[in-house]
């Protein structure tokens, strides 16, 4: 019987927990739960006999894959997965999933949380303006990114998008009410807000440098529900000095978030915690996609959303 791991430091709603159990034991799966653990050490104790891991935000290193000698699949319940050692997984012939699309909701619905916060001055009583009839730039479109597109467009915004899928394939902007650029340059050109959504990669890192942002007006909008790795967050006080009315919201504190705060005020919001999935349909949702996944793969072979190729 195979076993299957639920490694959560801050755990799954019930209702995640109980679908979970639902697929796993189903399948004739055995599921065990380690939750709220507080000593890496656990983890490393608990993973040494399971074919099958979730984890969220749990950090799958190289020393907790060695310690799972019958580790086969291990998936990280949401979009990123930075938090799963790749090659240590390959290595040991570990097949590294996540959970694609399951969380997107959640995450669009925040862009416009942030975004009408700071448009309208934090609700403070003074004027603000409307979303209707700006221009909105998606860096990035992938699950998340068509659905803000489409939200945006019920807005009445005009949006943009830049992405290698629609350099492949112009006719997707279309079908979701976007006018697609050939290179970032042009969507910071073009755009009142931009909305970040990609991974965090050797590509993306700091890429949301001074040279992009000074191309936004001066009242230009940055909202980062993505990684805080791929602002230059030096550029971003640079450019937030020289642009009194420019803003940033992100959903990652920056790094240097206190003297953000301290020197630009309420023209910088950031979560308390990252907020992108935690909303009780995506912590369902997520939890139960990463069971079936691996109940697949184990039984089916099925490695349709590997990330260890």
């Amino acid at each position: 019987m195979a076993k299957v791991l639920v490694a959560t430091e801050k755990p799954f709603a019930k209702e995640a927990v109980d679908g979970i159990r639902k697929v796993v034991e189903g399948a004739g799966f055995e599921l065990a739960l380690l939750e709220k653990y507080t000593d890496k050490a656990e983890l490393i104790k608990a993973v040494a006999d399971v074919e099958g891991l979730i984890v969220r935000s749990d950090k799958v290193t190289a020393d907790v894959v060695e310690a799972a000698k019958n580790l086969k699949v291990v998936v990280r319940a949401g979009a990123g997965f930075d938090n799963l050692d790749l090659a240590a997984c390959t290595a040991k012939n570990v097949v590294a999933m996540n959970t694609p699309g399951q969380n997107s909701n959640a995450v669009a619905e925040l862009v416009f949380a942030f975004m009408l916060h700071l448009t309208r001055n934090g609700f403070s009583g003074t004027a603000g303006t409307e979303l209707k009839g700006k221009k909105l730039g998606l860096h990035a479109f992938g699950h998340i990114g068509k659905i803000v597109a489409r939200i945006a467009n019920g807005f009445g915004m005009e949006v943009y998008a830049f992405s290698p899928s629609l350099a492949r394939n112009p006719e997707l902007g279309k079908e979701h009410g976007v006018t697609a650029v050939k290179v970032p340059e042009e969507l910071y050109d073009k755009c009142d807000i931009v909305s970040l959504h990609m991974p965090a990669n050797a590509d993306t890192k700091q890429s949301i440098n001074y040279g992009l942002m000074n191309r936004l007006p001066e009242h230009g909008i940055i909202i980062n529900t993505a990684r805080k790795e791929v602002m230059n967050e030096a550029d971003l006080v640079r450019i937030m000095n020289e642009k009194p009315k420019f803003k940033y919201a992100t959903d990652i504190a920056a790094g240097n978030h206190a003297e953000l705060v301290e020197k630009f005020g309420t023209r910088v919001l950031a979560s308390t915690k990252k907020m992108g999935a935690q909303t009780s349909e995506a912590n369902v949702n997520a939890g139960i996609a990463a069971a079936t996944q691996i109940v697949n793969y184990i039984n089916k072979g099925d490695r349709t959303f590997q990330v260890n190729k």
